[in-house]
């Protein structure tokens, strides 16, 4: 890969040749050039005989790398109508003239800004600047992993939104053929990174199975790859209503909680209520429209973990119990799951969703 660094005053440009020398040795370029304005220009660097702007226009799409050591706005204003994909772009980077502060500006992931800001200051002593949320959060974006499997996305949309459920914190699936390897011959190594290339290798082959999962990454060569989704019946709707509420209200509660979760309706195994709702007729009509059972759960049970849940002094006071719809959800369930949401609250309508 190629580097340039562009400057525009005699203190930038000495400092670009210094970072030149510092970079060499890591052997981690194909070529290091040093661009500055003619009147600031040696032996050991590139005049920009034609100005700054012109300059920058010819070589922009000449060079991997662009580090330009100027002010970050300078350098927007000029590269902006030279743009014209994040998976075509360069990596540009920036940096003040005394290189304290490096930062990445564009192509993070898939051009590799990220990890050029992070060598760099690493190598001469600054401090990387990266504001990408993946990195920010320490979890790892799906075109960073097509960047270190020196593969492409197939398209740049759904690679955000999957990027979007990482570092949302939910479980991604990556499905890796076992003949795929990860190639490091051209990328840098994150300063930050502490694994050893296999643990990486391990860390990104890795399967999450335990978990359902929000999202999956599928690395494959297939032209048509058909990919189908099988349901499993395992979330549990714990319901608490007031006395009357009719069964369009609770269903429209437990549909919003469901989506809101990212969850299918189809996956709900069964609802489940406190013994004193046993009639509660917009319960059992909400039951039967959606086909599934309404398992009753009795008020002394309930009390044997209800202090797990927050509660209600008034439902106590009222049924006896001071929280209805989570305790009924777990009580119900295998007990070996997890809440994916304890309660949400509606008109009327408390909602509480526990996945098996």
């Amino acid at each position: 890969m190629k580097l340039a660094i562009i400057t525009l005053t005699k203190k930038a440009a000495k400092k670009g040749v210094e970072i030149k020398e510092l970079l060499a040795p890591t052997n981690r370029f194909k070529s290091i050039d040093v661009f500055t304005l003619s009147k600031y220009s040696d032996d050991k660097t590139i005049p920009m005989d034609n100005g700054f702007k012109d300059t920058v226009s010819k070589i922009f799409n000449c060079y991997e790398n662009l580090y330009f050591v100027m002010a970050s706005g300078i350098v927007v204003r000029t590269i902006a109508l030279l743009l014209k994909s994040k998976d075509i772009d360069p990596a540009v980077i920036t940096s003040d003239e005394d290189g304290k502060f490096i930062v990445s500006l564009l192509s993070g992931h898939l051009g590799g800004a990220n990890e050029l800001a992070s060598l760099i200051a690493e190598t001469i002593g600054g401090l990387p600047i990266i504001s990408t949320a993946s990195d920010v959060s320490g979890s790892i974006a799906v075109d960073t992993i097509a960047m270190k499997l020196k593969a492409h996305l197939r398209d740049l949309e759904s690679a955000k939104d999957v990027t979007a459920l990482i570092v949302n914190g939910e479980r991604v699936e990556l499905n890796l053929p076992k003949n795929m390897t990860l190639i490091h011959s051209d990328s840098f190594s994150l300063s930050r990174e502490k694994e050893s290339e296999n643990l990486e290798e391990e860390r990104i082959r890795k399967s999450i199975t335990e978990e359902n999962v929000a999202g999956v990454v599928v690395v494959s060569n297939r032209l048509d790859l058909k990919i189908t989704q099988i349901i499993p019946e395992n979330i549990v709707v714990g319901i608490g209503c007031r006395r009357g509420t009719p069964a369009t209200s609770i269903l429209e509660a437990i549909e919003d909680a469901m989506e809101v979760s990212n969850l299918h309706m189809d996956s709900i195994r069964h609802l489940a209520t406190v013994d004193v709702k046993a009639d509660e007729t917009g319960l059992l009509e909400a039951g039967k429209m959606l086909g599934k059972d309404l398992i009753i759960i009795g008020r002394e049970e309930i009390k044997t973990v209800e202090d797990m849940y927050e509660g209600s002094d008034f439902v106590e006071k009222t049924i006896g119990v001071k929280c209805v719809s989570a305790p009924a959800a777990y009580l119900s369930s295998n007990k070996n799951g997890k809440f994916i949401k304890e309660k949400k609250r509606y008109n009327g309508v408390t909602v509480s969703i526990y996945e098996e």
